[in-house]
């Protein structure tokens, strides 16, 4: 898909030699208050699970001879046995998630929010950590070990960081093609990344859809209105490929309580999870079966997180890498 990617844009991103707060996780001038992406309306696929969740949990947690929808012994007949696995189906998939430059794409730090661990480990997958600067023949054999791929928010689109990006991008392309059904969620920053790849940065829906290929590519899912009352792509989908692009974050409702914008009502709590179990749902159907000694030896449980919410504000845990091996 050559026509797909365009050259590495020219950026420079500002220095900073302490991890962002969430209020710096998507940068770029003419993207909207971040704080608006909270209030997002549910994906519109997932709209009428969260419906009939909400109908089914209305009354409390019940017992099944309590539900009323059945003789009792048939309820409990019904609740105790679990449908058969899909033999098609990997119960165990891994998700790649792509570290992010500490203090500017020259830095030899980077690290990966916790949230975004905790977001696919809540659907039932595990987590191995892209470290964006480290040789990238380790970077790509750990590619070999996942069965998904989420680019995070962030600040850095140039350099390095973005080489590393589109080169991942066009790897999701390539699997994808070759039949292997391999998801990529690509949030805030990451949806900004995914547009300078395939075309040139422009979010609106205007922009998207009389940009070749970009509506060739993408499909709007939902829109917002930023805070100059302007109208902005909130979520797209690919046409043909299982990439998702999200200009809000889905991991904060669930995972960060440092600043008060961030909700945690029901629905902003079922908002992360449809959104992860769907991203999980979705990895499960990949055809790679890593070797379980491999996928052990690069866990990112081999690291541990660092408490940054201590003073009330900023992420609440981050994992930092400190690889600075010289690349090829």
């Amino acid at each position: 898909m050559p026509s797909l990617f365009g050259s590495n844009p020219s950026s420079s991103d500002p220095a900073n030699d302490t991890v962002p707060s969430p209020s710096s996780s998507c940068s770029s001038s003419s993207s909207p208050d971040m704080w608006n992406y909270f209030f997002i309306p549910i994906l519109l696929h997932l709209t009428k699970k969260l419906s009939l969740a909400k109908a089914q949990t209305s009354t409390g947690l019940l017992l099944p001879s309590q539900r009323g929808d059945g003789s009792a012994d048939d309820s409990l007949i019904s609740f105790s046995r679990c449908a058969n696995a899909d033999p098609k189906l990997y119960y165990r998939p891994v998700i790649g998630i792509l570290s992010h430059p500490v203090g500017g794409a020259s830095g030899g730090r980077s690290y990966i929010v916790a949230s975004y661990v905790k977001f696919v480990e809540a659907a039932g997958g595990r987590v191995i950590p892209l470290i964006y600067n480290e040789p990238e023949e380790i970077l790509f054999q750990k590619l070999e070990l996942v069965n998904g791929v989420l680019l995070p928010g962030g600040r850095s689109k140039s350099g390095l960081y973005y080489d590393i990006a589109e080169k991942i991008f066009k790897k999701v392309i390539e699997k994808n093609d070759r039949g292997d059904h391999f998801p990529l969620y690509a949030i805030c920053l990451g949806f900004e990344l995914l547009t300078m790849i395939i075309s040139e940065w422009g979010i609106s829906p205007e922009k998207l859809q009389n940009t070749p290929n970009l509506s060739r590519f993408f499909k709007i899912l939902t829109t917002s209105t930023d805070k100059n009352n302007k109208v902005y792509v909130s979520t797209a989908q690919a046409h043909r490929y299982p990439v998702t692009a999200f200009q809000w974050h889905p991991e904060k409702n669930a995972f960060e309580s440092g600043l008060s914008m961030i909700p945690h009502s029901d629905d902003a709590i079922e908002v992360t999870q449809h959104v992860a179990n769907f991203f999980i749902r979705e990895a499960r159907r990949s055809l790679n079966r890593p070797a379980a000694q491999k996928v052990r030896d690069s866990l990112i449980y081999n690291y541990r997180p660092k408490y940054y919410g201590k003073a009330g504000k900023g992420f609440d845990q981050v994992y930092i890498f400190t690889q600075r091996q010289a690349r090829n």
